[in-house]
């Protein structure tokens, strides 16, 4: 088992990555001594999961309670989350009651923010079953949930207690969730570690096979460049952690505009930074070699790298206007200036935005 410490003085936590699934109790005893119980929430499609870890902390002594929602981003809404509540209030669950989200980014994100804001916060544990909430949801403390005019405008930072990642998890994942996860991890490459981003384009293959070694190497590293970034700014007030939307902002439209249910969040972040490449070529920050060695690694993931042209443009910018991001009514992109970097421009002009959307640049 590998260890990586997210040092945030008394928010400080450690994500525990492993291949044989043993020690999972333990080791959330040793996060959380002194929780009455665990809340465990889950989804219909990893209740399999779920289930063996409700009976491995009953087995230790744990009580323990378990609650299952349906699958998918459309579950990520407030009605759910108070249902979260009213299951909390009558099993009952107390300050010291641990919620533990078992699941993918959704599942982080839903149960995350239900212990964020039940009883003015309960302590959290993520145990990640896709590889895209391995590698970034569930490290960071970010939970929220999808309103009908964005994704998480209503959420929450709210750092778990600790994060179990066991690789052997992904063997039940549908390859296409696999692959969209990918797309993080690219992520890191570009906003972060140019190696990282080499390594990659090596190992490419191997990535995409689950090649056990590759994806120990590449969930660690992915988990320890995001602690890094959080670290620094935990609650996105610096500027730095800010990098991390790479992409995002384009992504986010796109998710919004499919329903929520068209493209999942990998996929929408994959040709979102391709977007944003795109457009960092158009202002002259980036060569377009950058692009195309961006391009080429998000296919031989098989990732998309244009949004739908079904999509109006109007509607996308309307959803870009109320991202996060957003300042002052102006845009605000995060760009790259060359591989293993990225910088935050404000105020772009919408002619740009929709030269890159339509392809007309």
């Amino acid at each position: 088992m590998e260890t990586i410490h997210v040092n945030l003085g008394p928010r400080s936590y450690d994500i525990a990555i492993t291949s044989d699934g043993d020690g999972l109790a333990p080791f959330l005893k040793q996060c959380a001594p002194n929780m009455t119980g665990a809340f465990i929430v889950t989804d219909d499609n990893v209740r399999q999961h779920a289930s063996r870890i409700f009976h491995a902390l009953k087995i230790a002594g744990v009580r323990v309670h378990l609650s299952t929602v349906s699958a998918g981003e459309n579950t990520k809404r407030l009605e759910m989350a108070s249902r979260l509540y009213d299951d909390l209030a009558e099993w009952p669950a107390d300050r010291r009651t641990l919620v533990v989200a078992v699941g993918g980014g959704v599942i982080g994100d839903l149960a995350g923010f239900a212990a964020a804001t039940y009883n003015r916060g309960l302590p959290l544990f993520m145990v990640p079953t896709t590889l895209l909430a391995m590698v970034d949801s569930s490290v960071g403390g970010k939970v929220g949930i999808n309103h009908k005019r964005g994704k998480n405008l209503i959420g929450a930072f709210h750092q778990p207690d600790g994060v179990w990642i066991d690789t052997r998890l992904l063997e039940t994942l549908p390859d296409r969730e696999y692959r969209s996860g990918m797309a993080e991890v690219v992520k890191y490459g570009m906003i972060l570690d140019e190696p990282f981003f080499n390594w990659q384009e090596e190992n490419a293959t191997a990535m995409r096979d689950r090649d056990p070694a590759a994806l120990r190497h590449l969930i660690a590293q992915s988990c320890r460049l995001k602690a890094t970034v959080v670290e620094q700014d935990e609650r996105e007030e610096t500027g730095i952690r800010v990098k991390l939307n790479y992409g995002h902002t384009f992504a986010h439209a796109f998710e919004a505009i499919g329903g929520y249910g068209e493209w999942l969040h990998g996929e929408a972040v994959s040709a979102g930074m391709i977007t944003a490449s795109r457009l960092a070529e158009k202002r002259g920050m980036i060569d377009a070699s950058i692009t195309e060695r961006q391009r080429k690694l998000l296919v031989a993931f098989g990732l998309p790298v244009v949004n739908k042209p079904e999509w109006n443009v109007d509607d996308l910018l309307y959803s870009m206007y109320r991202d996060k991001k957003t300042e002052a009514g102006k845009l605000r992109f995060i760009l790259p200036k060359r591989i293993g970097d990225v910088v935050t421009v404000d105020g772009i002009p919408e002619e740009e935005v929709i030269d890159v959307l339509t392809g007309s640049s």
